[in-house]
Formats: C-alpha cells, structure tokens, sequence
C-alpha cells in the first residue's frame, strides 16, 4: 500500500487501472488496498467515467488526501502571484 502511495505522490490522479498496469499488480488487488486506504483516509476515491476517443473508459479515480504538489518550476503570471 505504500507503494500506491508514493506512485500516487509523484503521479497524481491516477485511474485504478492506470496504477494496476503501472504497478504489475492485478486489478482486484488494487481495488483492495485502494478500500482500504480510503477507509483510513489516506486518499480519496470515487467513481469516474472518461470518453477518450469516442471510447467510454470506467474506474475509480484517486489522489492523496490533502496532498498539494509543488509548484512546477519558471516564471509566474502576475495574476498567479497576485493570488498566492
């Protein structure tokens, strides 16, 4: 579960399927850790459905609970430091 974790950490929002195949594990064992991840609150999960090429792609969307990423390197707009 940790791994899921720190995959989650460096990727962001993944799909369930997307962290199955990225991991080598199975999708069922995904959904198991993810239940219980989500049951302690490390992360949150919900229901998706995504139209990618006139394709409908369901799973279970998740991300890190409360987790903001860094901010990506360069220059800022003035708008973006204005609200910061």
């Amino acid at each position: 579960m940790k791994e899921i974790l720190q995959y989650l950490k460096k990727h962001g929002e993944r799909l369930d399927s997307e962290i199955a195949e990225a991991m080598g594990i199975s999708l069922d064992n995904v959904h198991l850790y993810l239940s219980e991840l989500a049951a302690k609150g490390d992360i949150l999960a919900c229901h998706s459905i995504r139209f990618e090429k006139n394709r409908k792609i369901e799973g279970i969307s998740c991300r890190i609970t409360g987790y903001i990423p860094p901010a990506a390197p360069g220059k800022k707009s003035r708008i973006q430091l204005k609200l910061s």
